[in-house]
């Protein structure tokens, strides 16, 4: 084993180590430490030690990936091999795009790996992550037979969802993908851009949700908001909605939905894209006293830190409240906040508050947080980030 440098811990933070907690932050790290990102570095916190990696630039300067031994290939591989079986009951189903690997969820900090079909995308959310790619490409190819692995980096510590990476990713090994790749969740189609698109083309946390709701869609009037390429409205349409309309910001998002409703085969007649601020839209819509018996909201995160939660919350009261004024009497609020920094309780009291604001009450009848492909340890709450609650909004009596 190569020489490592020693790192002692204030024994403070021995137990969360212990449970298997992933972070050592900067504050709690000797200020005299001077290391380049991607150097191993072994840590000692009472009795406990573990291994890590450093970085220079983020808040967390030390990622632990495993107690018992310094990480090298075997390892590494051995850990891709274990998520990979764990999503085992997704391409039972015919799923051909989830998430391979959930970072600290699957035991390899500040990694993800979204697969499509025959490519796989890296992102990365450390500048320490140069340092496994080899290996981490090596493991992907001998696991799985793929045409193509891409890398798109975002350095920082958000561990939410729907951090925007923006750009082209690269490619590391293979082949690029066409740009119309196709893939399949819940025997529906989508089309993914995964060189340009948000995120790495298709929000995959939300395949469940998206299911759960084409059940509640027959015969009702559908509003999708922050709808991005219209994955929760085809759901809605092959559900039986008799119209639905999706709204976003994004100019190019129509003709991506529309592209996605023909591959399916469905009534694009039903549908209809509007491209607008949802909280324009909504508001406009609450004036005019314009209901339907389903909305579905799904937001950006709001708040990437913990300065920014307060500022989230409202955000969420104001668009909530806005979409508990536009549901008809005993219609379904379908919302959904992809943020670690709040928790499942205060979403709850913000749609509580907001549905208070607008005259009505929320009755809950679903409530959902990650799917298979994005598990949490129960040592690292910071990895729940995804809240999707559906219910019936009543006016107060």
């Amino acid at each position: 084993m190569p020489k490592l440098t020693d790192i002692s811990l204030p024994t403070s933070l021995k137990q969360r180590l212990a449970q298997g907690h992933p972070w050592v932050y900067r504050n709690h790290v000797p200020p005299q430490i001077k290391l380049r990102s991607g150097t191993w570095v072994k840590v000692r916190c009472g009795g406990w030690t573990g291994y890590g990696l450093w970085d220079t630039t983020s808040s967390i300067a030390i990622r632990i990936f495993s107690e018992r031994q310094l990480p090298q290939a075997q390892w590494l591989r051995s850990q891709v091999q274990a998520a990979w079986e764990l999503r085992s009951p997704l391409r039972q189903k015919g799923c051909t795009a989830y998430r391979w690997l959930f970072g600290e969820g699957d035991g390899l900090p500040g990694l993800t790996v979204d697969l499509y079909g025959d490519f796989a995308v890296i992102q990365t959310y450390m500048e320490s992550a140069a340092v496994l790619m080899d290996d981490l490409v090596n493991a992907l190819k001998a696991i799985h037979p793929l045409k193509g692995i891409l890398l798109r980096t975002q350095h920082g510590d958000d561990a939410d969802r729907d951090s925007d990476t923006g750009g082209k990713g690269k490619l590391l090994w293979g082949e690029l993908p066409p740009p119309e790749l196709v893939v399949q969740e819940h025997h529906l189609k989508f089309q993914v851009d995964l060189q340009t698109g948000q995120k790495t083309g298709l929000f995959l946390d939300h395949r469940e949700n998206r299911r759960f709701l084409e059940d509640w869609s027959q015969g009702k009037q559908v509003l999708n908001c922050f709808a991005y390429t219209g994955a929760f409205s085809l759901y809605a349409l092959r559900g039986g909605a008799s119209r639905v309309v999706s709204v976003d910001v994004g100019r190019s998002l129509p003709q991506s939905a529309s592209q996605n409703i023909a591959l399916n085969n469905l009534d694009e007649s039903r549908h209809q894209f509007i491209t607008e601020d949802c909280f324009d839209l909504l508001g406009r819509y609450a004036e005019q006293k314009q209901k339907f018996d389903l909305i579905i909201l799904d937001p950006p995160s709001f708040a990437k830190t913990k300065q920014n939660r307060f500022a989230a919350i409202r955000a969420y009261t104001k668009i909530n409240a806005l979409a508990c004024k536009c549901v008809a009497p005993g219609g379904l609020l379908a919302t959904a906040s992809c943020t670690s920094q709040v928790s499942p309780e205060a979403f709850k009291e913000m749609i509580a508050a907001a549905a208070s604001s607008s005259g009505d009450r929320f009755q809950i009848i679903h409530e959902a947080g990650q799917p298979l492909d994005h598990p949490v340890p129960a040592q690292f709450p910071e990895g729940r980030y995804l809240k999707f609650v559906v219910g019936r909004v009543e006016p107060v009596q």
